[in-house]
């Protein structure tokens, strides 16, 4: 149990580099495993008995997205909530080089763990902390989620039909994007430390990671007085870029540049449109946009995706189907460069999941351990190797409720 996987991926480019995992849920779990998936050493905490609630989420009958999240993690259980727990933790920490969480602004310092504490244990040490506003200003102290930061950092509002109200995107975007900010800026430390070797606190708020997603939205404001608003599944002014109705399924189309907008009206056997005053330049077929878009969707309506899609490939229109998870299981070009690999789980057995993200053409990262079936995993692997204690050890602080 808990073997790493038979792989030969090499060690990764954060290969020889320990982070201590706290906290639980989806920010700082993603961060760590941004930073497994690199190669990096990921000891991750888990409160005894349940563990993270993570191991309990997702969709379908078997809870199986413990498994990505989870993957190239060791478990260790310690009671963070009382001072010998929290002690452990400390211990922990001394041997890391990265610790990262997402607790509530200041549990870490009600715990003895506050970053000033920890860089007189380890002066190198790198903390990453995710939270929802952040770890200064009035809103600090408040629970956050990634909705609320997707909400307070202007998603929300423009996402949905105008005529309703604001809808989400069907996964936990502000928890992911504070995990990758947080995760780059764990890189630029790494970068910093090893010129100084200082270790610093990386501060990273859901709701300012969505709001550097945001594009135009603030500028368009303070200099225009334009304010955005939902607009459905389309772009104001950028056409034509839809999701447009085939005989047989849905299908996307991006051709707002002139040049392929010319090669759209060719493939639609109707070269006049790319002269017509109405659609002939960028502005124009915004200001049609609506009026274009039906146009469109009339002739997409007599096809079937595989034909259109053939067209669009001819034609060299930027276009493509609507993928569901089949889908992409089923696709060559995902296959063919492993965008979903199969990972042989302790927990769940053989499951298909997305492989790790971005390549590296010395360093590859990937699938080196799978994810912890049972909280507490390797409490006597870890401990003994970084702390030097035995199984009378563990056991004696088990009972105590300790791990």
């Amino acid at each position: 149990m808990g073997k790493p996987l038979d792989t030969n991926l090499g060690a990764g480019a954060l290969a020889g580099l320990r982070v201590v995992e706290m906290g639980q849920l989806l920010a700082g779990p993603f961060c760590g495993q941004l930073l497994g998936d690199m190669g990096a050493d990921v000891i991750k905490l888990e409160p005894p008995g349940k563990g993270d609630p993570m191991r309990v989420w997702g969709q379908g009958e078997e809870k199986v997205q413990w498994e990505v999240i989870a993957r190239n993690k060791r478990s260790v259980t310690c009671n963070l909530r009382v001072p010998e727990g929290q002690d452990i933790a400390r211990q922990l920490i001394a041997k890391a080089d990265i610790l990262v969480e997402n607790f509530k602004p200041g549990t870490l310092e009600k715990w003895g763990l506050a970053p000033e504490e920890l860089h007189k244990l380890n002066p190198g040490l790198i903390i990453a902390r995710m939270s929802g506003y952040g770890q200064t200003g009035p809103y600090s102290t408040r629970a956050g989620f990634g909705g609320i930061g997707e909400a307070m950092g202007g998603w929300r509002y423009i996402v949905g039909e105008p005529d309703r109200a604001p809808a989400r995107m069907g996964i936990s975007i502000g928890d992911t994007l504070c995990a990758t900010y947080g995760t780059m800026g764990v890189l630029a430390a790494l970068h910093h430390r090893e010129k100084t070797g200082e270790g610093q606190v990386i501060d990273t708020a859901l709701y300012e990671a969505v709001l550097q997603v945001m594009e135009g939205l603030v500028p368009e404001y303070d200099y225009n007085g334009f304010i955005r608003e939902r607009s459905g599944s389309i772009l104001p002014g950028i056409a034509p870029s839809n999701v447009y109705s085939c005989s047989d399924g849905p299908f996307m189309i991006g051709a707002n540049n002139d040049a392929i907008f010319a090669r759209l009206c060719e493939a639609m056997e109707r070269p006049e449109l790319a002269s017509d005053e109405r659609y002939a330049t960028h502005l124009a077929r915004g200001e049609n946009q609506t009026q274009l878009d039906d146009l469109i969707n009339e002739w997409t309506a007599t096809l079937t995706v595989e034909e259109l899609d053939n067209l669009m490939i001819k034609h060299s229109i930027p276009a493509g189907r609507v993928y569901t998870a089949k889908d992409m299981l089923e696709d060559p070009h995902f296959q063919d460069r492993e965008a979903i690999i199969e990972v042989e789980t302790e927990g769940h057995g053989k499951l298909k999941m997305q492989n790790a993200f971005p390549r590296f053409s010395k360093t590859q990262s990937g699938v080196r351990r799978t994810a912890p079936v049972t909280p507490g995993q390797h409490n006597l692997e870890v401990m003994r190797e970084l702390l030097g204690w035995d199984a009378e050890d563990i056991e004696e602080k088990a009972e105590r409720g300790l791990m």
